[in-house]
């Protein structure tokens, strides 16, 4: 059995809370329940299943939402971010400090893991003479669970190679149950042979997906880079909460600080400027202080267009990402809040043609072309689907190509799609996963993808 989920994003709490220790709960009870019925085999016997691997398929552990890396400021002798020299000694060792601050932030989930990996989680009865499982005895079964990591665009950072990092990767194998060896956790399958071939057995094949994605990954730097995705979150979402409460402290509600905290998981991110404005709306009460912490945006805004690294990433005589990221922000300095949503939607049908589906980027994909998979498994979205690609046309087909979506596990306030002007966002946890079946595993099917959304 073949179990894939992804974003989970985890964080070290000094950007908005992270996943409760109760999905990771419940999702090890649901992994024993799949092991369960995944032992049922197509003739109807029950025969215990002997090994589970679980991939974890990016952005998982989330070293971007943190504020650790803030301690130092553009000009400082040591100062540092992710998308500053890795090479340099202060590289390793704030992520390290990021990396630790999140492994301890999160224990208790990703004990889940730990205890899975241990054996200590995942038990089946055994099967009885008669193909059935006994649950007379108090003899268990207990399948190997491997766990693999996988990077996407937010904890690209364990991809990098050198002893330093392995060794950060070594406390990540420990607090999280690993079956990785230390050196880089793999981007693609193809860069880790074990994995290449698990995915093979299920015909199957998998990716992040931060490959097709603008904003998240740069192809003339390749995946051992930083992206301007990165450097937004850092230095406006991840530092605008702190600019506030530094200039304003005790004359602003708890609430608004509160409220400002959780801009990593607007959706879409370039709304981000709405759910400010409409926070301060709510809670800011005067209009001075609207204006003045409309300033506080406009000024950051301005110095991040300043940087290095965003100057650098601006490509003469095209539309880039620099570009919209300008307009959006030069709007927002110009103008209300309010006004940005329409340069928002524009940008969006510029940059990505108003899609969140992948499922033409699925349909490219050589092992989908070239009939090696039948399962494409994408990340990276947050948007959990199931797309029918191919078939033979033949009822019952049992010849046929599906893309799915992992989706996540984050926290989200997304944007309302009835007048998004008026600045609604609706908030919502997900618990998504897909599971992949070989032989005769759960009774002859092939897979299941499963989500549910509460809020």
């Amino acid at each position: 059995m073949l179990v894939i989920i992804s974003d989970l994003h985890l964080g070290d709490g000094t950007c908005g809370k992270s996943i409760s220790p109760s999905a990771f709960h419940l999702f090890g009870g649901r992994l024993r329940e799949l092991a369960y019925q995944a032992s049922w085999r197509q003739d109807n016997t029950y025969r215990p299943i002997e090994s589970i691997d679980l991939v974890l398929m990016g952005d998982i552990l989330d070293p971007q939402h943190s504020t650790l890396w803030l301690d130092t400021q553009p000009g400082d002798p040591n100062y540092t971010r992710p998308w500053t020299d890795f090479r340099e000694p202060g590289y390793v060792q704030k992520l390290q400090e990021v990396t630790r601050a999140i492994l301890k932030y999160n224990d208790e989930g990703l004990g889940v893991f730990r205890e899975c990996a241990k054996g200590q989680l995942v038990f089946l009865p055994p099967a009885s003479a008669q193909g059935k499982p006994d649950f007379e005895t108090d003899e268990r079964c207990y399948p190997k669970v491997h766990i693999h990591y996988m990077v996407g665009n937010h904890d690209w950072h364990y991809h990098l190679p050198g002893p330093a990092f392995d060794q950060i990767r070594s406390e990540v194998i420990e607090a999280m149950g690993l079956s990785n060896p230390p050196d880089n956790f793999p981007w693609e399958i193809e860069e880790f042979e074990p994995l290449e071939e698990r995915f093979a057995l299920y015909q199957a094949y998998g990716r992040h997906g931060d490959l097709y994605d603008k904003f998240n990954y740069n192809p003339m730097l390749g995946r051992d880079s930083a992206t301007l995705g990165d450097v937004f979150a850092m230095e406006m979402l991840n530092r605008y909460p702190i600019e506030v409460a530094r200039q304003f402290g005790n004359e602003l509600s708890p609430a608004l600080v509160d409220s400002l905290r959780k801009l990593t998981n607007i959706r879409p991110a370039l709304a981000t400027p709405l759910w400010i404005s409409g926070q301060i709306k709510l809670h800011a009460k005067t209009h001075a202080m609207e204006t003045h912490l409309k300033k506080i945006w406009d000024g950051m805004g301005q110095e991040f267009l300043a940087l290095d690294f965003v100057r650098q990433a601006d490509r003469a005589f095209q539309f880039d990402m620099v570009d919209a990221l300008q307009l959006v922000l030069g709007i927002s300095k110009r103008t209300s809040f309010r006004r940005i949503n329409d340069v928002v939607v524009w940008v969006r049908e510029k940059m990505w043609g108003g899609q969140i589906s992948y499922t033409k980027h699925a349909l490219a994909e050589p092992a989908f072309q070239k009939g090696s998979a039948r399962f494409i498994a994408y990340g990276h979205t947050h948007h959990h689907e199931l797309v029918p690609l191919d078939s033979d046309g033949l009822p019952p087909t049992t010849a046929y190509q599906i893309y799915m979506n992992s989706g996540s596990w984050h926290s989200y306030y997304t944007l309302t799609a009835k007048n998004p002007k008026d600045q609604k966002f609706v908030p919502y946890q997900m618990l998504s996963y897909l599971i992949f079946y070989r032989d005769d595993q759960r009774g002859g099917r092939h897979f299941e993808a499963w989500s549910g959304a509460f809020a």
